[in-house]
């Protein structure tokens, strides 16, 4: 019987910025479909960057990423959009878009018609804005939402892209509590039989509860994967973070991490009295 061919492949990928930046080292590994990943690592840790090399936002150095199987170095941008569907971090210019017009983007490279959207695509739109209920902000521009609501907003013009791989960039910072868990709830939903979502987060214990694996980095490096609850640890955490922190499971089996202090070997903060 043939391997199952894995949705996501990296095979030895290597990013050199042109200042000598080496900003992901020789990075390999395989995702299934169906599962929500976590991708944890401290600032500067080659997250983002990997990430934006696999939707060739930027241009690997070296290696190979494979979707299906495929390698995705040779593809154009629309047949690339049709594969992967990013959210980033942050929306660094809306235009005056609205929510619907910005959630319309998704469907871009599926629209045979350059001059108007099919019935189709109107009504995938319009289901997706229930879906994340966001309808009622459908006119309004994004500018005037709030922090929660554009999230949303970015996830769901994400879904109409109809593609396999979702990857979302930092989906909680600048969200308090509730729209945390919100966010992290939309996504959990939208993991399927036949698609996976890798978000990179900084929240540990958000992505402790809600991630089937968590691939973890540090200094462009993969230095752990596996699932939550066996890879995160507080040996793990004080090496990745040089933080001491209490890792544990509450009542209902969940695992939180409780970062302690910061303590990196043979450094003390001194202060006179």
């Amino acid at each position: 019987m043939d391997e199952e061919v894995p949705l996501l492949e990296l095979r030895d990928l290597h990013k050199r910025y042109d200042d000598g930046f080496h900003a992901v080292r020789g990075v390999s590994y395989k995702i299934g479909s169906g599962l929500l990943v976590g991708l944890i690592g401290p600032n500067g840790c080659g997250k983002s960057t990997m990430m934006k090399c696999i939707s060739r936002m930027h241009e690997a150095t070296s290696g190979d990423i494979l979707i299906d199987g495929e390698s995705v170095l040779n593809k154009s941008p629309g047949e690339i959009a049709k594969m992967v569907a990013c959210v980033p971090a942050h929306l660094t210019s809306s235009f005056g878009l609205t929510v619907y017009e910005a959630v319309m983007l998704g469907r871009y490279p599926h629209l045979k018609n350059v001059w108007w959207e099919p019935l189709e695509d109107e009504e995938y739109v319009e289901d997706a804005l229930k879906k994340f209920g966001v309808h009622h902000l459908r006119d309004r521009p994004l500018n005037m939402l709030s922090s929660g609501e554009r999230q949303r907003v970015l996830i769901a013009k994400a879904y109409v892209q109809n593609s396999r791989l979702m990857l979302v960039d930092e989906p909680t910072s600048n969200l308090d509590m509730k729209y945390k868990l919100d966010v992290m709830e939309y996504l959990n939903a939208l993991v399927k039989k036949d698609m996976t979502i890798l978000v990179a987060e900084h929240d540990i214990s958000l992505m402790a509860r809600y991630c089937d694996l968590c691939i973890i980095m540090k200094e462009g490096e993969i230095v752990a994967i596996g699932k939550p609850k066996e890879v995160i640890t507080p040996e793990l955490i004080q090496d990745v973070y040089d933080v001491s922190a209490s890792v544990g499971t509450d009542a209902e089996g969940e695992l939180y991490v409780i970062p302690k202090r910061y303590r990196k070997e043979g450094e003390m903060y001194r202060f006179e009295k």
